[in-house]
Order: C-alpha cells, then sequence, then structure tokens
C-alpha cells in the first residue's frame, strides 16, 4: 500500500494535547501534522500488515505545483518562492507525472519488500532529515517512530470506532 505524504511532515509533529487545533489554529501546522499522520499511518499499517504479507511505504511525491494551490493566495506563493512575480512556476518543481514516479515505485519495487514502513522519495527509500530544510527532505525521525504510529492508530481507532486490523498485529 503506497500513502501519500509529503516533505511538509516537517512542519510538525503531532501535537497529542490538541490534534484537532481546537486551540491556535495554524494552517502550515495542520498540513504538516496531516502529513505526519499520512507516514505514521504507513508505519503502523505496516507493522499490522506484515503477518498477512501486506506492507506499506509512506511517499513523498516532490514539490509539485497543482490545483490543490488554488486556494493559497497569489502573494502567499509569491512569498513562499513557488512562483515568480510574473506567475512562472520556480526551479525544482516536478511535473504531475514526475511526481506520481516514487509513488509507482514504491507499489512495485521487489526490493522494497525487506524496507516496510518505509518513507520514500525520488524513487528511493529517504534518509533521515539532517536538518530542516524541506527542499533537501528525507524523513524526520517523528514521521517513522514506531511508538508514535501506535498511538495515532490507536487514536484514530478510537475516535471512528473502527480497528479491523489489530487482531493481526498480536
Amino acid at each position: 500500500m503506497v500513502v501519500v505524504a509529503s516533505s511538509g511532515h516537517f512542519l510538525s509533529d503531532i501535537r497529542w494535547n490538541d490534534p484537532h487545533f481546537s486551540r491556535g489554529y495554524d494552517l502550515w501546522r495542520a498540513y504538516g501534522q496531516s502529513k505526519t499522520a499520512n507516514a505514521l499511518f504507513a508505519t503502523h499499517l505496516d507493522v499490522i500488515g506484515a503477518a498477512t504479507g501486506l506492507h506499506a511505504y509512506a511517499v513523498h511525491p516532490g514539490s509539485i505545483l497543482t490545483p490543490l494551490q488554488r486556494n493559497i493566495a497569489r502573494a502567499e506563493q509569491i512569498a513562499q518562492g513557488w512562483i515568480g512575480s510574473d506567475g512562472t512556476h520556480a526551479d525544482g518543481f516536478k511535473t504531475p507525472a514526475q511526481g506520481a514516479a516514487t509513488a509507482v515505485w514504491a507499489a512495485t519495487a521487489a526490493p522494497l519488500a525487506g524496507y516496510g514502513g518505509a518513507y520514500c522519495q525520488d524513487c528511493d527509500v529517504a534518509e533521515p532529515a539532517a536538518d530542516d530544510d524541506m527542499l533537501v527532505g528525507g524523513v524526520k525521525s517523528w514521521a517513522v517512530d514506531p511508538g508514535s504510529a501506535a498511538r495515532l492508530w490507536a487514536m484514530s481507532s478510537e475516535l471512528t470506532g473502527l480497528d479491523n486490523f489489530s487482531e493481526h498485529a498480536r
């Protein structure tokens, strides 16, 4: 199984004391937390699916300008360095097809079987992030922490009333 995450996970670990942002909502921290949650989901799904041969991977497709940004003000896109003042895309962005490559690779690459739960980018298993530079990439430790992954799974199961897989983890 391939789960789409992103380097946005650099922006926030899970806010365990306020995961719903009921106090102090911040757009970018909420986005970051959602991407961390996606990576943690893959981490734990791999643990509970391993007994049945199911493997899961989190994938950072790369920086891609898509219609997702349509709700972000042009001025903010310019300030973020995504586009120039003339509307041209900044260097370093991938096309949607290039961004899909890592997801396809993760879904089909036989050598990945030994790396279940891995966070992948650029058609490879990502290295641990050396610093806070999202453009360089890598993966923050909080996004692949097995304890946090299990904790988030339990919290999600409690919130949704669904836990169809945990029996396989025992």
